[in-house]
């Protein structure tokens, strides 16, 4: 990601100077974004980047805890720079979230540089699997660069310390996200695939059951209950790299267009990737689960590789939280005419709200097998969904304030009250995820389905206010629990920052290994870059 946002976001001269030095490994570069107290919320953003004229210099500094950045892949010990992302101030005026290139340790003896604390998070959900990344804690305690390390293709602070924006889309900025969602969705379907090429072949492999006169057992695969546990996860898999075919494509097409200073589609492909790396990493990971599932009930759970799913499992957090994504895509729908007509997959909507499913599709089962015709029936749900949303949220005086409204009502209720919501709750959800076998019935019409789904969402919306009361009521002690993330008193930054530095990694600031492999690596060609 370094290179990336160095590439999209840097001016020609930056580019000139750091991507050689990169390509060469002469530097070891990370970014770093996410905060300790801030994940996918980009503008809520703490540390800070000072202009100060009298040195031509920003001021790099973590004002808060939560300020410190947290996660980053390959900070804890190995980088040698950072591009970070900082609140910019000239002025005493807050222009928001811009990136800087900063150097993190010296490429003499690797230690980390004035003012700079820097160290690995410790272990992370699954030994062997995710654990292996090298994700890091970083805080600048007024760490001076130089102007021109502000990486300004998008927005420039002149020598006087003057601020001015170019006609450059502030999307932009997220140019870097972009490239590594659509990488994520690529990485979902290779993961999948993966994953359900092993459970074939194993299937076509294990033998039960069915024998008759002493002959073979059956294949497990000839079972229609295995068939129908893996064929819709082949079609996935399948589809899963179709989708991300076509996205390498569009964000290849986006990147031509960009050097030709031609942002018209940018936003396309902002959307177009923040929707599917939401859509295809949560369900892949349920996938995985009960794909490994399949297999080690099948008595090879040593052999199957549970790393597959947990190596997966932060990818529906890392580049945007899955939930906020899809959040981020309804506000991108405008209330009052619902279609923004400059994305043009917005344009499909436009088209859905008049569009009728042909009747054939209620005639014979053969009738599904038609793509365009079952196309047009998921385009008049997608359609419906939207206006819908759009039209409650155009209630509010602002969207967020709309789903604010919608999705955190508050109530007081007594024990007996949360206890039948819980109830209710339990069995909506099985109606809902089966509603599929009660239309089959006509035991339910279209319309109470969509009653049971509207009554399932009113009841989370119910039970949310005392959710923790709820669950305290176990009376789980914090060592039962083991976790940092659920402590009883929710005392979770301060814990999480002090549990980083008991890791045995942080025992020194060079790691193990550096004189056998980094240092040559950085010195290899030209000797020490002194920047």
């Amino acid at each position: 990601m370094f290179v990336p946002a160095i590439k999209g976001q840097g001016t020609d001269d930056q580019q000139q100077k750091w991507l050689p030095l990169a390509y060469k490994m002469q530097i070891i570069g990370c970014y770093a974004q996410t905060e300790l107290g801030h994940g996918s919320n980009v503008q809520g953003l703490e540390t800070t980047a000072t202009f100060d004229p009298r040195t031509d210099e920003f001021v790099i500094h973590s004002p808060t805890l939560t300020s410190s950045k947290w996660w980053p892949g390959g900070l804890g010990k190995v980088s040698t720079h950072a591009v970070v992302y900082a609140r910019l101030i000239t002025d005493g005026k807050d222009h928001g979230v811009h990136g800087f290139i900063v150097q993190l340790r010296s490429l003499e003896d690797h230690r980390p540089l004035p003012g700079i604390t820097i160290g690995d998070i410790g272990m992370k959900f699954g030994n062997g699997a995710y654990n292996t990344m090298d994700n890091g804690v970083l805080r600048f305690d007024h760490v001076r660069i130089p102007r021109n390390q502000m990486l300004m293709r998008v927005s420039q602070v002149t020598r006087e310390g003057k601020y001015r924006q170019s006609d450059v889309p502030r999307q932009l900025v997220y140019g870097t996200m972009v490239y590594v969602r659509q990488q994520i969705v690529a990485d979902a379907s290779c993961a999948l695939s993966r994953a359900v090429c092993i459970a074939t072949r194993y299937s076509a492999i294990r033998r039960q059951f069915g024998s008759r006169n002493g002959g073979p057992e059956t294949q497990v695969i000839d079972y229609k209950t295995q068939q129908s546990r893996l064929f819709p996860l082949l079609a996935s898999a399948y589809a899963f790299r179709f989708v991300g075919e076509w996205l390498k494509w569009l964000y290849t097409d986006v990147t031509q267009r960009l050097q030709a200073n031609d942002f018209s589609t940018l936003p396309e492909a902002h959307a177009c990737t923040a929707g599917l790396k939401s859509l295809t990493t949560l369900p892949l990971l349920m996938e995985l689960k009960n794909v490994e599932s399949y297999v080690e009930a099948m008595a090879i759970f040593a052999a199957v590789g549970f790393q597959n799913y947990l190596l997966f499992v932060p990818a529906c957090t890392y580049e945007g939280d899955n939930t906020v994504l899809l959040l981020q895509t309804e506000l991108n729908t405008e209330p009052k005419t619902i279609i923004k007509c400059d994305y043009n997959s917005w344009l499909l909507l436009n088209v859905c709200q008049t569009r009728k499913v042909d009747p054939v599709l209620r005639g014979m089962a053969e009738d599904w097998l038609k793509p365009g015709q079952v196309l047009e029936a998921f385009e008049a749900r997608a359609a419906r969904m939207s206006v819908s949303c759009a039209r409650n949220l155009s209630k509010f005086a602002n969207p967020e304030e709309g789903l604010s409204r919608n999705f955190n009502k508050i109530f007081l209720e007594g024990v007996k009250q949360q206890l039948e919501a819980l109830c209710g709750i339990y069995y909506l959800s099985l109606l809902h995820k089966h509603q599929g076998d009660f239309l089959a019935t006509s035991f339910l019409t279209p319309k109470h389905a969509a009653l049971a789904n509207d009554q399932l969402r009113a009841l989370y919306t119910k039970v949310r206010p005392n959710a923790i009361a709820l669950v305290d009521s176990f009376n789980y002690t914090d060592h039962f629990l083991g976790s940092i993330l659920g402590r009883y008193d929710g005392n979770v930054y301060p814990k999480l920052y002090e549990a980083a530095w008991r890791d045995p990694l942080n025992e020194s600031d060079i790691p193990d290994g550096y004189h056998e492999y980094i240092s040559p690596l950085l010195k290899k060609q030209l000797g020490s870059a002194r920047l």
